[in-house]
């Protein structure tokens, strides 16, 4: 209804009267200006409701629903589960955790500094939600963080870049180890141009 109502204002504004616009739209004129007594009931639940999930970011509706009692809100569960709704304060969902598993021996294990590196991309996002991808290299060894490159999109080329500026800081190591298959193709052709042999910055 509040579509329809917001079309009948469109139509005044280029000139059809009020009575064409309704007629056409099929809206009645004492409509225009219902005013929903339910959406004034709710503000002010609504506005107390979103500073609680600031204080306490990490509580739910039914909790929420709690304090809102103890402020003098009538709020029951189902009001406060469609107030939580409306308002978009959903949790995200709890990812599972990958576990290592730890009687499995990780291969090409390194028992020196500069023969295993690994790389992977991390994500994160800026205050105006610009996403943020990190391309990370470690040294597994001495789990000195060899270089981290932050940018909107990393794509092999740029890869393959910051592996040769590392190669040329701390010479080649014996293994890459990534689970990015972009990224172990990059380093494919990484190994290639510059003919390392097999054994040498093997991707694993």
């Amino acid at each position: 209804m509040q579509a329809r109502r917001d079309a009948v204002a469109f139509a005044t504004t280029r000139g059809v009267s009020q009575r064409r616009a309704c007629t056409l739209l099929d809206v009645a004129r004492s409509a225009l200006g219902y005013c929903s007594r339910l959406a004034v009931k709710d503000a002010p639940a609504l506005k107390r409701m979103a500073e609680l999930s600031l204080q306490y970011p990490r509580y739910g509706y039914r909790r929420v629903a709690i304090f809102l009692r103890r402020d003098g809100h009538e709020m029951s569960f189902g009001r406060a589960h469609r107030l939580w709704q409306a308002s978009r304060l959903q949790l995200p969902k709890k990812r599972g955790r990958k576990r290592i598993a730890s009687g499995r021996p990780r291969p090409n294990a390194p028992n020196g500094p500069n023969q295993v590196w690994s790389y992977d991309c991390v994500f994160d996002w800026c205050a105006n939600g610009q996403k943020l991808k990190c391309l990370t290299v470690s040294d597994e060894w001495t789990k000195e963080g060899l270089a981290i490159e932050v940018d909107g999109r990393i794509r092999s080329p740029r890869v393959i870049e910051v592996l040769s500026r590392l190669v040329s800081e701390h010479g080649a190591p014996r293994f890459l180890r990534s689970d990015n298959v972009l990224h172990r193709e990059a380093a494919a052709i990484w190994r290639q141009k510059f003919s390392f042999p097999q054994h040498a910055a093997g991707v694993v």
